[in-house]
């Protein structure tokens, strides 16, 4: 596991033995790698990874709007509405990185948050946990971006904020947020 300051999940006991783990580079936001890995038959194989740190997405409600950041994308050259989202900090909940990253990027403090639930995502090549927390009581403050954030704060009516989270380009982060507080019923 990285020591970089972020929070990275522990991993649980193996059910295949593993008979190498091998880092192969790092590159300061993730690292990458394979475990050598016994399976059910007898053979063995390489399962590559990359592990990066623990994400939040934050689904922030204010006057019966939700609040989206618009910012361009450089991997993929295309400018997205996005929900506020960033890394976990080593020692921080889930809900406690929601109120900062919510603060930094939006200029919005919460008064109240709560976990809608959390994901291993894209489990077929990375080692990434990513929490949703819903945000309300919204009260403006001062923005702290980031050296590399340039973005825009945009706020949509709640019946419009499903299918503005859908109108590509899009993620999949900002797409999970407002479905999944969508079905738990905040929006």
């Amino acid at each position: 596991m990285a020591d970089d300051g972020r929070r990275h999940e522990r991993l649980p006991d193996p059910d295949w033995p593993v008979l190498e783990t091998k880092t192969e580079y790092e590159t300061g936001w993730f690292t990458g790698g394979y475990d050598l890995v016994e399976q059910p038959d007898g053979t063995t194989k390489r399962y590559y990874w990359a592990e990066l740190a623990s994400a939040v997405v934050v689904v922030a409600v204010t006057d019966d709007h939700v609040v989206f950041v618009e910012q361009y994308r450089p991997n993929i050259r295309q400018t997205q509405l996005e929900l506020p989202a960033g890394i976990v900090e080593r020692g921080e909940s889930f809900t406690d990185a929601a109120m900062r990253e919510l603060r930094e990027e939006t200029g919005f403090e919460a008064s109240s948050v709560s976990l809608l639930g959390d994901v291993w995502c894209t489990t077929g090549l990375l080692r990434h946990r990513r929490g949703f927390v819903f945000a309300e009581g919204l009260t403006p403050v001062e923005r702290a971006l980031d050296t590399n954030e340039f973005l825009s704060v945009r706020a949509f009516p709640i019946e419009e904020a499903i299918d503005r989270a859908l109108e590509p380009p899009t993620n999949d982060a900002t797409v999970e947020g407002v479905l999944l507080a969508r079905n738990e019923g905040v929006l």
